[in-house]
């Protein structure tokens, strides 16, 4: 029969773990849990890492980690620090011995890893936080006192408050400007553990980890050739559910879903001598012979309704691991906000393989990028996701071949989609700034079997074979003229804008070069040449463009109305997001097409149709708001019907903190 246990400050570890005898760590509850059980955590603050060492056996037979329902439970990755000695001014020093540490000092272990970009400096896993927000680290004592803020970051004038770290074989120095706050009269942590939740082991399945407040831990540098590191995670397992939580201040991914350390860490970085594209080639063909990467081993798990911010890498992360999962209903918000440090894992969502993943129903703002869907992104299904005040781009679709699916989005940031990868069918969308995409020649990178993860072949990304059906294009938005034509093709992965100081173009035109559907672009190709610049053929219809946006040269049933350029506006206010905007009758006069999965035919390199995970046809049966499209009366963009001229739509309600009556 399945136990009950429950922990509470309270308690003790050498009661029986009832509620009445609760125990006083959830540790020492995992350490007893068996398949089925469930453990229930009482209100307060738990400073450890929680390292379960075995699983459940099923759905119907999990370990189920959850807080109690109305409480308040927060499992931290820090330690207070109370004694504090004045330097000079507002800078004050402790120092403590290694011994507080443990077997992890993160003041004297660096973030590092391969695509991480250390901008000519070194940077600690180790973090100092006052009233739970995160300080600086100085690269000196002396830059301690400077007065000039760090402009890249998203709130410059906080980067004054500064910290910084002297350490030896017996004692850690750590230095803070404090500037306005007391540290003997505010709560002041700093990193001690790596994780938070986190199984040493792999193959640790089937765990459920529920209500918690997760914060303040140590994770290294998580990219596709490493072990992947979060402040939660299944570490290559099968089954979790992550659910009704709020994630915060991980010094790099807060949630990882990724690879283990034995089908590669760092050997671009370490060794050299083979480039990261290519040990990243050797990573997946580790994982299918040594690792049990399939179906039957690996992913499927759910993570939804979390509150994900503060992260400095990432808010969700993972390569090979990911495959199958639910990333749903997840506020996720502030992902790389300091952005000391940088490299080419940064999103607020990053998956390398997102195998007929399905993400949908997200609120993703505040970061560098919000989803990077990078290699393989094959049966990954992108739907209802709310996506604004994202730096580099709403949606990054890189050397993937598809099929792959993105509907009933709302891209409002300034760049919406940079598409380096070719097989996507975008459907009902809204994109109020631009795109760009760039053919990929030198990257061979993988597909697959369908709805598996066996490789069937390498190819590089020729571009096109994309379909765009059923989207409206509102051209130009004014708030972001001024930001468009400041933008440098030197910027870290732009180097496809090529007319710096000017408007992008938008729409869809910029795939003129490629083939329409119809035409032949295969079999009159006779010399190496003319294959090197080969492309795929683009499918587009019934969109709508207005103001500068343009669509593909061959369209069918598409209108263009030059001559009015809707403004979207959006409003964020004491976490209610609504847009007000004014299409007039527009998206009325085009007919939308039905998108079903014969329709929009077989992606080109993997020969495979756009269908669900489970094989069964694919439709359009929802919109944004999840409700019904009736067939043949559904309106085109994302929702299903919007009445003729000016309206406020609700979009969201966002939390920043999650409510404990769970």
């Amino acid at each position: 029969m399945s136990k009950h246990y429950h922990v509470a400050k309270s308690g003790s570890d050498s009661y029986s773990g009832s509620s009445e005898y609760p125990f006083l760590t959830i540790s020492h509850a995992a350490s007893l849990a068996l398949p089925g059980d469930t453990i229930t955590v009482h209100a307060g603050i738990y400073r450890e890492h929680v390292n379960p060492p075995r699983g459940g056996n099923n759905e119907s037979s999990r370990i189920v980690f959850e807080a109690a329902p109305g409480e308040s439970v927060v499992i931290s990755g820090s330690e207070l620090v109370e004694n504090w000695e004045k330097v000079s001014g507002t800078i004050y020093k402790t120092v403590l011995p290694n011994t507080f540490f443990g077997s992890f000092n993160p003041y004297q272990e660096l973030v590092w890893g391969d695509w991480f970009d250390t901008l000519e400096r070194k940077f600690h896993l180790g973090e100092v936080y006052i009233n739970g927000k995160s300080l600086f680290e100085a690269d000196s004592f002396d830059e301690l006192s400077s007065n000039l803020p760090f402009h890249n970051a998203r709130e410059p004038e906080w980067s004054l408050h500064k910290w910084y770290c002297e350490s030896t074989q017996t004692e850690t120095t750590i230095y803070v400007n404090f500037r306005e706050f007391d540290p003997f009269k505010n709560t002041v942590e700093i990193n001690v553990r790596k994780f938070c939740f986190w199984p040493e082991h792999t193959g640790i399945n089937y765990i459920t980890v529920r209500g918690f407040h997760l914060t303040m831990a140590a994770p290294n540098w998580a990219p596709p050739t490493a072990l992947q590191e979060g402040l939660i995670g299944p570490h290559w397992s099968k089954g979790w559910i992550i659910e009704d939580n709020e994630i915060s201040n991980s010094k790099n991914s807060g949630i990882s879903l990724g690879k283990e350390i034995t089908s590669g860490h760092n050997e671009w970085t370490l060794l050299g001598t083979k480039n990261g594209t290519q040990r990243e080639r050797d990573v997946i063909m580790n994982a299918l012979h040594h690792c049990n990467w399939d179906k039957e081993h690996i992913g499927s798990h759910i993570v939804r309704n979390n509150i994900i911010h503060d992260c400095e890498q990432t808010g969700i992360c993972g390569h090979l691991g990911a495959v199958f999962s639910q990333i749903t209903d997840n506020h996720i918000f502030n992902i790389h906000h300091k952005r000391m440090f940088n490299g080419a894992e940064v999103a607020g969502i990053k998956l390398h393989a997102a195998l007929d993943c399905l993400i949908e129903n997200n609120c993703i703002h505040n970061c560098d990028r919000g989803l990077w869907m990078d290699w393989q992104a094959q049966g990954v299904r992108i739907t209802r996701n709310l996506l604004y005040d994202n730096d580099t781009e709403d949606l990054f679709v890189e050397v993937s071949h598809g099929p792959y699916i993105v509907d009933n989005n709302l891209f409002f940031s300034m760049k919406n989609v940079r598409d380096l990868s070719q097989g996507g069918a975008y459907l009902h969308n809204l994109f109020s700034g631009f795109l760009t995409w760039t053919r990929v020649t030198n990257r061979f990178t993988p597909y697959h079997y369908a709805h598996e993860t066996g490789v069937r072949g390498f190819m590089t990304i020729l571009g096109g074979d994309n379909r765009f059906y059923n989207n409206i294009f509102t051209g130009t938005q004014k708030q972001f003229e001024k930001k468009e034509k400041a933008i440098d093709n030197k910027i870290w992965m732009n180097f496809d804008i090529k007319n710096p100081g000017e408007i992008q173009p938008k729409g869809l035109s910029i795939y003129d070069a490629c083939p329409a559907e119809g035409e032949d672009f295969y079999h009159t190709l006779h010399t190496v040449d003319e294959f090197a610049t080969m492309r795929i053929p683009m499918h587009c219809g019934s969109n709508l463009y207005f103001g500068d946006a343009h669509p593909f040269r061959k369209e069918t049933n598409s209108l263009t109305v030059p001559e009015y350029c809707p403004q979207i506006v959006l409003k964020d206010e004491n976490g209610e997001v609504s847009v007000t905007l004014d299409f007039c009758s527009y998206p009325s006069s085009i007919s939308a097409i039905p998108v079903t999965t014969d329709f929009l035919g077989i992606a080109f390199e993997p020969e495979l149709p756009y269908e669900n995970p489970d094989g069964t046809p694919f439709c359009i049966e929802k919109d944004f708001f999840g409700h019904s499209r009736r067939p043949g009366a559904s309106c085109i963009g994302p929702f299903a019907c919007i009445p003729e001229g000016p309206q406020e739509i609700h979009l969201a309600t966002k939390k920043h903190t999650k409510e404990r009556n769970l």
